[in-house]
């Protein structure tokens, strides 16, 4: 779903140093990809399009110098629903934090955007990240992308299949 299989960090850097790319060209690849497979696999709680695309757009015109300082400059990355995103609903795959908006972001999060990371969604989870399936999200069970009869384990299912979903090279 993320270009995750489609593209390395290190092949989007070069197609930005060479102009073939731009970091609003990749996101919004990334977020028609999101969008046209969530319906069925449930990867995502969260789509952040309008924040993705006001970022990549922020970093389009600088991204050859921002590709040396910063490792994941202009990177399309899904964080887990259970990491605060000021700004941006965090869930935990609960309604009890349905409407939650948190008033900070994570550091772990904090340090993704600063190596130059775009936030595209929001992954679900098991709520509370309690499970060990990824069927007891308050949002619907995720699918798994090769067999939909299968669970894609773990609390984590949301991430997993965010990148098993990818397209091939």
């Amino acid at each position: 779903m993320v270009l995750a299989k489609k593209h390395t960090v290190g092949e989007l850097h070069r197609l930005y140093a060479s102009g073939e790319a731009s970091p609003s060209d990749i996101v919004t690849k990334a977020l028609e990809e999101i969008e046209g497979e969530n319906g069925r696999l449930n990867a995502c709680i969260s789509i952040n399009r309008d924040g993705a695309i006001k970022a990549a757009a922020a970093m389009d015109s600088g991204i050859k110098s921002a590709i040396k300082e910063k490792p994941l400059a202009g990177i399309p990355v899904a964080i887990k629903d259970n990491l605060c995103t000021q700004g941006l609903r965090t869930t935990c795959g609960s309604l009890i934090l349905d409407r939650y908006v948190p008033p900070y972001t994570a550091t772990a999060v904090r340090k993704l955007e600063e190596a130059g990371a775009i936030i595209v969604a929001k992954t679900n989870l098991d709520e509370f990240a309690m499970g060990g399936s990824t069927e007891n999200s308050a949002y619907g069970p995720v699918r798994n992308p090769v067999n939909e009869e299968y669970v894609p384990g773990g609390s984590s299912g949301g991430s997993a299949v965010a990148v098993a979903a990818g397209p091939e090279k």
